[in-house]
């Protein structure tokens, strides 16, 4: 059984043609961007713009081939919670998986190019000099702490929330969309606990190498939603500086 589904805005023109089903998508060629045992990336060049088409041919890891959601599936799932939260991110043009006999056979997540972009992690290896500004650092981190405090709040968490997940623009007020979250679920109770501290240990993994010590107190306020800290405050934030002792 072939499930697909194209974004009405996307519907004419070449990106009608070209990805109106599993079977065009698929044939599509382009750019490869990164390319494993079980999936690719490639950027494409459609109509007027470039489009970034993943491509999975298993469904993940373990059990993920008969039960529970594919990787591909939790992807475009997950932008798609981003986007109702609204938490900034890729535009998702279309998706879809395929199965037989209940199994996994493939599944494809098309995005737009979020063009004039780069992520935090390309940042930190240039030295660019925004990162030396303070109000740039302040405004760009300010949105992260909102976006992460949303996930959280509603009991979700991202898993692989990195710089390299981050995206910026060009502008001066540079606008934050959050990419590239196939491991993101919900969790309750102490699971969620621990998750959350690893997301955020996540971010303060570079964080503590190119931001200052108040920069990255000022993100734990904003998230915490507090101008003070407390004792449970700081317990926190002393076991996000150390999730990774010994382990970097």
């Amino acid at each position: 059984m072939k499930r697909w589904t194209l974004n009405p805005e996307y519907a004419t023109g070449d990106s009608g043609r070209l990805f109106a089903d599993m079977d065009s998508v698929f044939a599509l060629q382009g750019k490869v961007i990164t390319q494993d045992g079980i999936s690719s990336v490639h950027k494409v060049w459609v109509g007027d713009r470039f489009y970034y088409l993943k491509r999975y041919t298993e469904a993940g890891k373990n059990l993920r081939r008969y039960v529970g959601r594919s990787r591909i599936q939790a992807e475009w799932e997950n932008l798609l919670t981003f986007q109702a939260w609204g938490i900034p991110t890729a535009p998702v043009v279309a998706f879809g998986s395929e199965r037989h006999n209940g199994a996994f056979m493939r599944g494809a997540l098309i995005t737009e190019e979020l063009a004039a972009t780069r992520d935090l992690a390309d940042l930190a290896r240039s030295a660019d000099a925004r990162l030396q500004d303070s109000a740039w650092v302040a405004h760009v981190f300010r949105q992260i702490a909102y976006a992460t405090r949303m996930m959280h709040e509603h009991g979700f968490t991202h898993n692989d929330l990195k710089w390299r997940n981050i995206l910026v623009d060009e502008r001066p007020r540079a606008k934050v969309h959050m990419i590239d979250c196939p491991a993101g679920t919900f969790w309750w109770g102490p699971m969620l606990q621990y998750r959350i501290i690893k997301d955020l240990a996540c971010l303060d993994k570079l964080g503590k190498r190119h931001l200052r010590r108040t920069q990255r107190m000022a993100f734990f306020k904003v998230y915490l939603g507090k101008s003070t800290l407390n004792a449970d405050d700081k317990k926190r934030i002393r076991a996000v500086v150390h999730f990774f002792a010994g382990r970097e």
